[in-house]
């Protein structure tokens, strides 16, 4: 389903496993997105200007399908022209609702694979639903003996860089992992996505919702199904 820039997918089952802004219409997802602390944070990496093009909530339940494919975010920023400088303007946040851990189908990533800039990975469109491969690493030079989970308790943020490689498995807890995904960039190194900070303050959105990656936005901005 679509309305302008909320977006929720359901991943060939008929449960909903992520949903793309919907800080439009959730007062206490606004509020985080725009928590100051992030803000101070991403300053001293990006500093104090920062547009948002990401605002999801991913969750899992217990066996349902949720794997996210080995993949770079770097791969999603289009169109290229509109982000520059990916290495040193965007860093990407996760903020743990639920335990995160292997267990919870929790982030697994390669260490230092960033390092590198775009592999140009095969699976990084159609990560979601597609589990974890051994061969999509070998491919691109790199190892799944390297991985590390991603560890994290409610509450906890983690922040990483859209060149970074990362996944995420099976749950097979006896919990939802819910992770709620927040993408910041220098705002005079991109031409697309809300505004989230200006000097390190909050700002609210528009009367209008501004482009990010919908290209129809405003041909086509009512609920639809797609």
């Amino acid at each position: 389903m679509r309305h302008g820039n909320l977006t929720s997918l359901r991943a060939f089952e008929p449960v909903v496993r992520m949903a793309q802004w919907p800080s439009y219409h959730k007062p206490v997802l606004n509020a985080v997105r725009l928590d100051t602390r992030i803000a101070r944070l991403l300053e001293p990496l990006i500093g104090p200007d920062l547009k948002q093009i990401i605002n999801q909530v991913h969750w899992k339940a217990r066996g349902s399908l949720g794997d996210f494919a080995w993949h770079q975010d770097s791969r999603s920023r289009r169109p290229a022209s509109a982000y520059r400088n990916l290495a040193s303007s965007y860093v990407q946040s996760g903020l743990a609702i639920d335990p995160h851990r292997p267990e919870s189908g929790g982030m697994r990533f390669i260490p230092g694979s960033h390092l590198r800039g775009d592999l140009g990975m095969a699976c990084s469109k159609k990560a979601l639903g597609t589990p974890l491969m051994d061969q999509a690493l070998e491919a691109v030079g790199l190892s799944a003996g390297d991985a590390v989970d991603l560890i994290l308790e409610p509450g906890d943020l983690a922040l990483w860089s859209p060149y970074l490689v990362h996944g995420s498995g099976e749950n097979r807890s006896d919990h939802q992992r819910r992770f709620y995904i927040n993408g910041y960039v220098r705002a005079k190194d991109c031409d697309r996505g809300e505004w989230a900070f200006r000097a390190g303050r909050p700002v609210p959105f528009g009367p209008e919702p501004a482009l990010v990656h919908y290209e129809e936005l405003r041909e086509r901005p009512g609920r639809h199904y797609v």
